[in-house]
């Protein structure tokens, strides 16, 4: 099992990769997508999604349940990258993940949808 920390680990080499950190897209993937801004590595990120789709529908039908595990795991890293840009952790998704925790799927999208709504009604305002 590996250690809680890998993906903290992990996100400390995407920083390093920052281009204010001197990350060097001629010898990086990373800086190479971080210097090609914010389309690049979204674009990465929906590709990587669909990815993912497809290989659980494989293994929906037999399919090599590794190949989706290798799958969500380039998702995660595209989207490690996203959070550097943005200037986040992944301590930052697990703390949401932790404020959610307990909450029902149904209630948390109802609470959403309703702090929208309040939103919207106080712009009319």
């Amino acid at each position: 099992m590996p250690a809680p920390d890998t993906l903290e680990r992990l996100a400390a080499v995407i920083e390093s990769r920052l281009p204010v950190h001197g990350g060097d897209p001629s010898t990086s993937y990373v800086a190479r997508l971080l210097q090609r801004g914010p389309d690049a590595f979204l674009k990465k990120i929906g590709e990587e999604a669909t990815e993912v789709v497809m290989a659980a529908k494989d293994t929906d039908h037999g399919g090599d349940r590794q190949r989706l595990v290798g799958e969500v795991a380039d998702l995660w890293f595209h989207c490690l990258v996203a959070l550097a840009h943005y200037g986040l952790r992944p301590a930052d998704v697990l703390a949401e993940l932790e404020r959610r925790e307990g909450t029902s799927g149904i209630e948390e999208k109802a609470l959403r949808k309703a702090g929208v709504r309040e939103a919207e009604e106080g712009l009319r305002s």
